[in-house]
């Protein structure tokens, strides 16, 4: 008599051996695609270079899409924006020395903005690590102490088998507030080495959720709800966090007027009969915020541009909320709580009370009729109406990326964002060309979703490549470059400080034409057809440009 389970056919020890044996080829650059995967990576970043090759031919054995652009800051760029549409950790792939330096001022920008970048990066091959000197190919003496003071950490490994920990526990660092870029390097010859170790599977890297101390709550609510003139500024940390909701909520609870800084654009509803809108660079804004008796500030450091650059000084209590530790009172003595945006502000809604100031919206119409009767002053109407072209053309939900240009500067104050997350710029490190590397990013973020990149003429020429991939990847972006005949901006700033401009004047291409050679269609417009012709551009599908030639100004600056 036999049993059922004697009937099993049970494997032998070579049949359990060949299941568990990894399929053969895989390499250390296997691992880390694995590991991207295992983590819910489905979209790559970069371009190859010699010590990469190992990484990027496992990416091309995987199903990863990978999104190739013509320079590795571009690459970066894109990558940026990718992670603040989506807020996941995006991998950005990069070779050696060179390439991996020209990333530079793009993970500043997300160090700056909070973008979830892996920068994934080779490395010279084991034998010529720790100072060895062997005169590799793209050595440096420590390639990583370049990016360390820029990211927010740095992850190595060595042997194949710390690839799968080193490549989760830098997701994680990404993605644990506040978001931002990290760094893992991975030598060349650990990258196309055969392994033997099975394939990564169920790897989690769940970032720590950054919870506030409720004792600096209680304090905070009490202080919010008897306060005589509250007053709220909503930074960037509201957007990255999701917050946008429980900021309204808060507000409209306590009657508190919300200013938002250039980098939380979107954070508060721009019509709201409390919003103050953006006009930080405005000395009645400044004058207003002052007189605040209790100032809530949440997910700002008050840095330059939020403090209309360093002369605005509070006079009552400050109330600091922000995930980066290092900002906390950084600029200004506050209640500093360390926290998530998000997590902090439903704390304050379960503790704060009920505060009704029905003089609240008539306090924020004066000062915004204070600021408009400042601008009505000055000619700067063409300015002004620019920004409604662009505004009406523009679906409300579709992304806006700005460069550092004059109309971007204006845009950082008067332009309504109408939605959280989608007006972004290059605000945080200022450097140029990014308007348009990352609108292609957002582009393939949110496919079907037509996206604007605005620059100036001297800022597109640093990414006029990348023409080639908007066309390659049938990205649907328009791209808007105000034509002025140089850096306008900087023009501007030395003719104000220096009476003359040196170096600002710059012999750039017929645009329009150029965009054409790209197989991309390009209008050339006049501000009294630019909404027209902006609305067309971003309704056709796949790239397109349109060129703007205009001297445009700045409003007279008030912190002088």
């Amino acid at each position: 008599m036999t049993h059922d389970d004697d009937l099993v056919l049970r494997p032998t020890e070579a049949q359990t051996a060949a299941a568990l044996a990894p399929p053969p080829g895989r390499t250390g650059g296997d691992l880390v695609v694995e590991t991207l995967r295992s983590l819910g990576a489905t979209t790559v970043f970069g371009l190859p270079g010699q010590h990469a090759l190992g990484l990027f031919d496992a990416v091309g054995r995987s199903d990863l899409r990978l999104v190739g652009l013509r320079t590795e800051n571009n690459a970066g760029f894109a990558a940026d924006a990718y992670g603040r549409i989506t807020g996941e950790a995006v991998p950005l792939l990069l070779s050696t020395g060179p390439g991996a330096l020209m990333a530079l001022p793009a993970l500043a920008e997300a160090a700056a903005a909070s973008a979830p970048v892996l920068a994934i990066s080779s490395q010279v091959p084991v034998a010529g690590l720790g100072g060895g000197r062997r005169g590799h190919l793209h050595e440096l003496r420590d390639q990583s102490a370049s990016f360390r003071d820029v990211v927010k950490s740095v992850h190595t490994a060595r042997t194949p088998s710390q690839i799968p920990s080193v490549v989760a526990e830098a997701w994680e660092s990404a993605l644990t507030a506040p978001h931002g870029p990290v760094w893992v390097e991975v030598p060349e010859d650990v990258l196309r080495a055969e392994t033997f170790i099975p394939q990564v599977t169920g790897m989690d890297a769940t970032p720590h959720e950054l919870a506030p101390r409720p004792e600096l709550t209680a304090l905070a609510a009490h202080w919010l709800s008897s306060a005589e003139r509250p007053v709220i500024i909503a930074g960037g940390g509201v957007v990255r966090s999701d917050a946008a909701g429980k900021l309204r909520q808060l507000a409209e609870r306590l009657d508190a007027p919300v200013v938002t800084t250039f980098g939380g654009k979107g954070a508060f509803p721009w019509t709201h009969p409390l919003s103050l809108q953006s006009w930080l660079e405005d000395r009645h804004m400044t004058d207003f915020l002052e007189d605040a008796d209790v100032l809530l500030v949440v997910g700002s450091g008050l840095g330059e541009l939020s403090s209309n650059y360093h002369t605005f000084f509070p006079t009552g209590r400050v109330v600091q909320i922000e995930a980066d530790l290092g900002k906390l009172e950084s600029n200004h003595p506050a209640l500093g709580i360390h926290a998530d945006a998000r997590l902090a502000l439903q704390a304050l809604l379960e503790t704060v009370s009920e505060r009704e100031d029905p003089a609240a919206p008539e306090r924020v119409r004066l000062v915004l009729d204070d600021i408009e009767a400042r601008l009505a002053g000055q000619d700067v109407s063409l300015e002004r109406s620019l920004l409604t072209s662009i505004r009406s053309a523009l679906p409300p939900r579709s992304p806006s990326f700005w460069d550092m240009t004059i109309l971007s500067y204006w845009a950082w104050s008067a332009f309504d964002a109408k939605h959280p997350n989608t007006m972004h710029s290059a605000q945080g490190a200022g450097g140029l060309g990014y308007a348009f590397p990352a609108a292609l990013g957002a582009c393939v973020a949110e496919p079907g979703t037509p996206v604007l990149a605005v620059s100036g003429d001297g800022g597109a020429m640093y990414s006029i490549a990348e023409l080639a991939t908007a066309r390659q990847h049938d990205l649907d972006v328009t791209w808007l470059i105000v034509d002025d005949g140089g850096y306008g901006i900087l023009r501007e700033y030395m003719t104000q400080s220096f009476g003359s401009a040196t170096a600002t004047e710059l012999t750039r291409p017929d645009f329009a034409a150029l965009a054409a050679s790209f197989d991309v269609p390009a209008t050339t417009t006049t501000p009294e057809s630019l909404a027209s012709d902006l609305k067309k551009a971003l309704a056709t599908p796949g790239p397109s440009v349109v060129v703007l030639p205009a001297l445009l100004k700045m409003f007279a600056p008030t912190h002088l």
